[in-house]
């Protein structure tokens, strides 16, 4: 992680703003700017240099490349190429090379639609109304977004299992991408939760890595869109399950992380939530426990007692909170094996 006060960032959607904008700098008033800035929904005002500048007859096109500052961002550094032409009637939005389209219900975009989210299409409709009122023009405008290599990007994402399909998202809903923020992965749990409930899923869960969702979707024959990346993040799946319920959840994980989730911990990340050792000494009448230094140390000290106490009070916190859902747990090893399950 850089030392020091960590560089911020700016969006795709806010990428593609800037682009749109340049485009119609060139398509209406002749020229390419050098950079352009924009007015982010919270009144921001990045400047952009621009990367690519095309152009033909009755269209323009400006690529931007994303910075992501110093977060982890899979598009960092990827050319976000808008390309803009006249249309027949207002604004239209099409997906170009490496940009999704929407195959599946839930999601805030229509099945067949690009998958450019609304704040971004609302930023860039509003660049349009601008530039069409400085130029004098019609705001009648196709906008075709591209990415490049987008689609082997979208490998890394959720975008396959969201059914999103050729490529990445235009996402953003500020517009600036905050260094090591927990929102987008959360922002990514409610969306899967939203696409399986569309499709009349019953059965969903929510894993604390790759090899505990690989035992639990095996184990129960679930889809890939029943598998929710819950990660470290317990709690923001389980708020927003709250409000958005499945009338079945699994929860799946490693010994550490399901000991803490049993000890009431909503965000199981080594950085922000810790195993009680006394408690786990107390719960199992063994004293020795309190001195191990690992969920695994104190599991080789009691065995399977202790991962079957593990599991059962996981379950028995998490269906205390919830009475139109049925909650189970399943504790993997490293190795994959199951070490303990309760409920269901």
């Amino acid at each position: 992680m850089p030392k020091g006060e960590l560089r911020r960032g700016w969006t795709t959607g806010a990428c593609a703003t800037a682009a749109t904008k340049a485009a119609l700098m060139r398509l209406w008033g002749g020229v390419f700017p050098a950079d352009v800035g924009i007015v982010l929904p919270k009144g921001e005002t990045p400047v952009f240099p621009l990367a690519l500048v095309e152009e033909g007859d009755g269209w323009a096109r400006v690529g931007i490349t994303k910075d992501a500052g110093d977060d982890p961002d899979v598009t960092h550094g990827a050319l976000i190429v808008v390309t803009v032409s006249a249309s027949d009637g207002g604004v239209v939005f099409r997906a170009g090379e490496g940009v999704g389209v929407v195959t599946k219900a839930g999601l805030p975009i229509g099945v067949g639609e690009p998958a450019i989210n609304p704040v971004p299409r609302q930023m860039m409709e509003a660049v349009v109304s601008e530039m069409a009122a400085e130029f004098g023009q019609s705001p009648d405008v196709v906008i075709e977004v591209s990415v490049p290599g987008g689609q082997e990007l979208a490998l890394k994402t959720w975008n396959p299992r969201l059914g999103i399909e050729g490529g990445i998202s235009i996402l953003g809903t500020t517009g600036v991408v905050r260094p090591f923020s927990c929102a987008a992965w959360i922002a990514s749990i409610h969306r899967g939760i939203d696409v399986a409930r569309a499709d009349g899923l019953t059965h969903v869960a929510g894993c604390t890595g790759a090899t505990s969702e690989r035992v639990v979707q095996g184990l129960y024959g679930l889809p890939d869109h029943a598998m929710l990346d819950m990660g470290d993040f317990a709690g923001g799946m389980l708020k927003y399950l709250a409000r958005h319920p499945v009338p079945r959840v699994t929860i799946g994980g490693g010994i550490g992380k399901m000991t803490k989730l049993a000890q009431g911990a909503m965000d199981l990340h080594s950085g922000r939530s810790q195993v009680d050792f006394a408690g786990l000494a107390a719960m199992m009448n063994d004293e020795r426990l309190s001195t191990a230094n690992t969920a695994l140390e104190a599991y080789e000290i009691a065995g399977a007692p202790l991962a079957e106490a593990v599991a059962a009070l996981a379950l028995e916190r998490l269906q205390s909170g919830f009475s139109d859902m049925s909650f189970d747990v399943v504790i993997i090893d490293r190795a994959g094996a199951i070490l303990a399950r309760a409920g269901a």
